[in-house]
């Protein structure tokens, strides 16, 4: 998170909600909710740190410099200590009860990731459609990975796949990095749709020139360090 005073508390709240209905399922049997706090300006981190002492599923990770989205998810990832690890925006562009779903695919296809992707873009203008539909047919012809939507903040991972994958990614590219990786290692990736909320408050960056030349270098220097890279033994 950074600067989401005007979200954290709905989707803390929507998170909890999910894992104790889950819980109540019998799907999962305990759960923790990482905020990682990108170095925001605003009231994030104070309402972060009051969530965290008010419930102890809560736990806060506070960036001292702003490390961008792949940064935060580094870091999300490196904190998580459960078997399964399920990352988002704090702007929930997702319903969260699509959760449930996704844990119950990829115990069904046995598969190591879970990677949502949104079945009507609509919502978010046409220049951000029209940059989302180069950037997959751009992953497709470097790296071979067909995937729709492989950016989309919805990723359910088995956490021991960490054990493997080293993500370099300080950026927007990270999304893609993850899932190239573990694919090329030979994890299993599977896709399913969901229905999309667009952000109503506060300021997505995630499609400005800086981040796009970010992600573009990125892009390349992976494909140059997968030349290097085979498939575990499983």
């Amino acid at each position: 998170m950074w600067n989401e005073e005007a979200y954290i508390a709905r989707a803390v709240e929507a998170a909890t909600t999910e894992c104790q209905n889950l819980i109540a399922v019998g799907q999962i049997l305990d759960y923790e909710l990482i905020v990682v706090d990108d170095a925001s300006t605003d009231r994030t981190p104070e309402l972060a740190d009051a969530m965290a002492a008010s419930d102890p599923h809560v736990r806060v990770v506070h960036h001292p410099v702003n490390r961008k989205l792949g940064g935060g998810m580094k870091t999300g990832f490196a904190a998580a200590t459960g078997d399964l690890v399920l990352y988002s925006d704090a702007d929930l562009p997702f319903d969260m009860a699509e959760v449930a779903q996704a844990i119950r695919l990829l115990r069904y296809y046995q598969a190591d990731v879970v990677s949502a992707y949104r079945l009507d873009r609509t919502g978010e203008g046409a220049s951000r459609a029209i940059y989302t539909f180069f950037y997959n047919v751009l992953i497709r012809r470097l790296f071979g990975v067909r995937m729709r939507d492989i950016n989309f903040a919805f990723k359910l991972c088995r956490r021991e796949i960490f054990d493997h994958i080293a993500l370099r990614s300080e950026g927007s590219f990270i999304d893609a990095e993850l899932i190239i990786r573990a694919k090329k290692l030979g994890f299993d990736v599977i896709q399913f749709g969901v229905d999309y909320f667009p952000r109503t408050r506060g300021e997505s960056t995630l499609a400005s020139l800086a981040v796009i030349r970010t992600i573009l270098r990125e892009m390349f220097q992976l494909r140059r360090e997968l030349r290097n890279i085979t498939p575990l033994e499983r």
